[in-house]
């Protein structure tokens, strides 16, 4: 088996009128928890269709020298690109810093390179489904499907949310919803147990970066939740619904209403795949969640090593132990249970994190891992969390190796609709 060919693509950078260009002699670094060095063999993939370029005010590019194997700091604009759902970013945007430098807003950073008239960026395709790629989407397509929402239930608060979330927002799930495809947001939580330093729906004013979304405002009734699980039913054959969205607090702390709703959805004949994306902090709610028509939870952390989980997630009135404690409360009621693992290169692939992470895996059973990227500004989250203690070996080792050692895993990067489980 022959080894991957190494791609040396040329540093990106702007100028101070915001002209990206690619340079002459400088090839693109990466960063990887706290090193900058260049991309691995095989790392860098050209950039997909639907992914963004970002210019990183106050940071300089910084590039490697062939000629000398020096790293060199230009006094250019530093570029970053935000990559498009179901890709996992291996390598983040490196750059130095000036002093006056404000925090980054909640986004991930991808290294971004030029090579042969295209961007590549360091970042491996976990899942090939379509559900969020709205490129050959007109616009005016989800403006009418939000006006045929509106004027099916123009009593519906909640739809009248998620229409705000399309249009402004650009949420993806809830211009699905518009569509009538795939899986769709049913928001209910104005409250949180927890306060992860990238929550995107809720920041202190002292954070230095705010939220990228408003939260929502008001407790939607289960006969709202119900008008949208029905309206979705009738347009998708293979619909998802799921509770939690980025618009929101944690929807176990509304069990109640979530139960009453999806209870009353299936009594009256609903079908579908009914998820709750949660931080998993109230094992006690799963049994009558389950017997209520849940079929999945999605369990969003950073690491299972409790230490580096508490210090992103800062959990309230609950700790790590209870997060595994409902992951098995799930098993027990035989729901599919999936991580929503939020990736960090070079932290969240070292060995101690894998020696964690199989650890939960074999413990558990769970079933299936999203790798979603940490959308948060890189040298924050270094800073704040504890310093690896262990060497990173990567993305594609990553998953080469939970892969070999549990091969029933499922990987992507959505929730699957039931039975289904993708692989890669």
């Amino acid at each position: 088996m022959s080894k991957p060919k190494r791609l040396l693509p040329s540093l990106v950078y702007a100028d101070a009128q915001g002209q990206i260009y690619d340079h002459p002699s400088l090839r693109m670094l990466c960063r990887k928890g706290g090193e900058i060095l260049p991309p691995n063999p095989g790392e860098c993939i050209p950039l997909p269709p639907g992914s963004d370029l970002f210019l990183l005010p106050s940071r300089q590019a910084v590039g490697w020298d062939p000629q000398t194997g020096q790293i060199v700091e230009t006094e250019d604009l530093a570029v970053a690109a935000f990559v498009c759902p179901g890709y996992t970013l291996s390598g983040l945007a490196a750059y130095a810093t000036l002093d006056n430098a404000c925090t980054l807003p909640l986004f991930a950073y991808g290294a971004i390179g030029f090579l042969h008239d295209q961007f590549y960026i360091c970042a491996q395709k976990v899942d090939a489904d379509p559900r969020q790629d709205f490129g050959r989407i007109p616009a005016k397509n989800i403006q009418r499907g939000v006006q045929r929402l509106l004027t099916t239930l123009p009593d519906n608060r909640l739809v009248r949310h998620l229409s705000t979330c399309a249009l402004t927002y650009k949420c993806p799930a809830a211009k699905n919803l518009a569509l009538g495809r795939y899986e769709v947001p049913l928001p209910t939580a104005r409250a949180c147990n927890a306060a992860c330093i990238g929550c995107i729906s809720l920041q202190e004013p002292d954070s230095g970066y705010p939220a990228t979304q408003n939260r929502i405002s008001f407790r939607p009734s289960a006969g709202e939740l119900v008008q949208i699980m029905q309206y979705h039913a009738q347009q998708e054959r293979r619909p998802i619904f799921s509770f939690g969205q980025g618009c929101e607090g944690e929807p176990l702390t509304e069990a109640s209403l979530i139960r009453k709703a999806v209870e009353a959805f299936r009594q009256q004949g609903g079908s579908g795949t009914v998820n709750i994306n949660t931080n998993a902090s109230m094992p006690e709610c799963i049994p009558d969640l389950a017997r209520a028509g849940i079929d999945s939870i999605r369990v969003s952390i950073h690491s299972a090593q409790p230490e580096v989980y508490t210090a992103y997630h800062r959990p309230m009135a609950y700790s790590y132990t209870h997060v595994v404690d409902c992951i098995q409360a799930a098993k027990e009621q035989n729901l599919f249970v999936s991580l929503n693992f939020l990736f960090f290169p070079g932290l969240s692939d070292t060995e101690d994190e894998y020696l964690a992470l199989a650890q939960l895996i074999q413990d558990t059973g769970i079933d299936f891992i999203q790798w979603r990227n940490l959308n948060l500004d890189p040298e924050l989250y270094v800073q704040r969390m504890p310093p690896a203690c262990s060497p990173s070996m990567g993305l594609t080792n990553l998953l080469h190796r939970l892969q070999k050692d549990f091969p029933d895993l499922g990987f992507g990067y959505f929730n699957p609709y039931l039975p289904s489980c993708g692989r890669l």
